[in-house]
């Protein structure tokens, strides 16, 4: 298996909906989005994938969370704004748009630059 990663950041403000210790208003942070990719096999040039088709994959992902106000974008107006949930969606998201026989295999969504949540299925 080969693995490649793509780091992706963008501003954003949230609040956790229930939170007892101060998240529940609205903050924000700069986030860092780490997607890790694999396949079996490599293509005709010898990628898992291009990393400029990654980030592209990425930017239709995550690109409308830029200075917003993540608890205004949908699946964020449903779902809570935790680390732990961002991750799973941009699993899912950038899993459905990579090219056939091309994985995610881990997603990274880092707050601060210690304090990360991983989603890995």
């Amino acid at each position: 298996m080969f693995t490649i990663f793509k780091d992706y950041q963008f501003s954003a403000g949230h609040a956790i909906r229930g939170h007892q210790r101060g998240c529940q208003n609205l903050h924000g942070h700069n986030y860092r989005v780490r997607v890790h990719v694999g396949a079996e096999t490599l293509d005709r040039l010898g990628m898992v994938i291009d990393f400029a088709d990654l980030k592209a994959i990425a930017d239709q992902v995550l690109g409308r969370f830029d200075h917003a106000v993540l608890n205004d974008q949908p699946p964020f107006t449903e779902r809570n704004t935790t680390a732990e949930l961002i991750a799973q969606y941009v699993f899912e998201e950038v899993e459905q748009r990579l090219p056939e026989g091309r994985r995610v295999r881990r997603v990274e969504v880092w707050e601060t630059e210690t304090s990360c949540a991983i989603y890995e299925p």
